[in-house]
């Protein structure tokens, strides 16, 4: 907020003083003079195209084409300031509005915020006491994606400090309002059919973000949301003075998977009703590297549903020596614990359970999606029960489950003994033999 209302000081300041030139002088004059005095205020160069005054409606004077930054860090289509006219011959002067229309405002220019937000030194009386200001049609452009466009109303008081603030998306489906609270601000915003401008593009049916914001970060104390028919509520804190650190925990009961997975993993399939509680943590230099520096811990559990690209009983069954890919595997129930550290995930205490099939182990994928791990499948068929251990290989999108060493010798020596039959009863040997000289993962 306060960046926003320094650039804006900055800009009313030597717009006010245009504004009591008299009308015979051509403004674009100025504009030297101005860019001169608005670079040194906020330490940034600074250029504008057009500089007018204006009697209708009221008096006023219109700026257009500014650009802040070597770069363009900052742009604006046009500025239209209105004074009120009395206040120009004292001090302070009193702007009763200052309107922003098409303002881009990209990452760098963000990363300056604290610079920009830092007091000049010495306290001294404003020159200039705006009273709103008014954004129309504004854009923030991240590194790999953008917010916006979007609508803001700010109103600031006598001492030009903000007293509230509404941010709008113009497609409507967020709404947020700041206001503040001693030397914070408080935060209240609501979404609907909306998906956030970083990270997967995962859509909210409904968002309800509330929380206390400062100038170097946020916590957050209550978020609830409604999304792929399920809910999530939680908590989550942010900080931004050096770099950026979040961390947090959330609630989430029976988010259907089948829309989801492919959002936060493309190329996977999974379906299924999905409950957690992940406590999440992460401290990295740039938004940009949030999802990959992420921690984040949690026991799962998924109800009802398919994993698609392999079948764990066939695998079991047919003891192919190459292994066994594709396919589905149908579940009632798939629970477990998860790690996910620097990209890679860790999951263990895997039980599977469906009818004929019961499964457990460990899998990891690392951040490259390779697989690794051990599957122990017990197959029930024809009143019997087969235990087979099975290793986990290939990638996310293609995975492959093989028999292991054990299992396959198992196998044969069953064959010899009892063919037609000795097949399962040697994987259980085999299954004992591993067992035995300890190599089960």
């Amino acid at each position: 907020m306060k960046w926003l209302k320094r650039i804006s000081i900055a800009l009313a300041v030597l717009l006010a003083i245009a504004a009591a030139v008299p009308l015979f002088v051509s403004l674009d004059d100025l504009i030297p003079r101005i860019e001169r005095e608005a670079s040194a205020k906020l330490k940034e160069p600074v250029t504008i195209k057009s500089l007018k005054f204006g009697m209708l409606p009221v008096p006023h004077i219109t700026v257009d084409g500014i650009a802040v930054g070597k770069t363009e860090d900052i742009k604006l289509g046009k500025v239209t300031v209105t004074p009120a006219l009395l206040s120009l011959m004292s001090t302070p002067k009193v702007i009763k509005s200052i309107e922003l229309k098409s303002l881009v405002l990209t990452q760098k220019a963000i990363d300056k915020i604290p610079v920009w937000s830092k007091p000049d030194g010495a306290a001294s009386p404003p020159l200039v006491r705006i009273e709103s200001i008014h954004l129309d049609d504004a854009l923030v452009k991240l590194d790999k994606t953008s917010f916006g466009p979007f609508d803001a109303h700010v109103t600031l008081d006598s001492k030009g400090e903000p007293v509230d603030a509404l941010v709008t998306t113009q497609d409507g489906k967020l709404k947020a309002s700041i206001k503040p609270d001693k030397s914070n601000y408080l935060v209240d915003a609501a979404a609907k059919g909306w998906k956030p401008p970083v990270g997967p593009p995962i859509e909210f049916d409904e968002l309800i973000i509330k929380g206390v914001a400062t100038l170097n970060g946020a916590d957050f104390s209550q978020i609830s949301a409604k999304l792929y028919g399920g809910t999530v509520n939680g908590k989550a804190t942010a900080g931004w003075q050096k770099g950026l650190q979040v961390k947090g925990s959330f609630d989430i009961n029976q988010v259907e998977l089948k829309s989801l997975v492919p959002l936060v993993s493309p190329g996977t399939n999974m379906s299924g009703r999905f409950s957690a509680k992940p406590v999440f943590s992460a401290s990295v230099a740039d938004a940009g590297q949030l999802m990959s520096a992420l921690h984040l811990e949690t026991p799962f559990n998924v109800q009802n549903g398919i994993l698609h690209g392999v079948d764990i009983a066939k695998a079991a069954t047919s003891l192919i020596k190459q292994g066994a890919t594709g396919g589905e595997t149908h579940f009632e129930q798939l629970s477990g614990h998860l790690v996910r550290d620097r990209g890679a995930h860790q999951f263990t205490q895997l039980k599977i359970s469906s009818g004929a099939l019961a499964a457990d182990g460990n899998v990891n994928i690392s951040a490259k999606q390779e697989l690794s791990g051990r599957v122990n499948a017990q197959v029930r068929a024809l009143g019997t029960s087969t235990g087979v251990p099975l290793n986990v290989a290939g990638t996310v999108h293609s995975p492959l489950l093989y028999p292991t060493g054990g299992t396959m010798a198992g196998a044969a020596i069953g064959s010899v003994l009892m063919p037609g039959v000795g097949t399962g009863v040697g994987a259980k040997v085999g299954q004992a033999i591993e067992g035995l000289f300890n190599k089960k993962k």
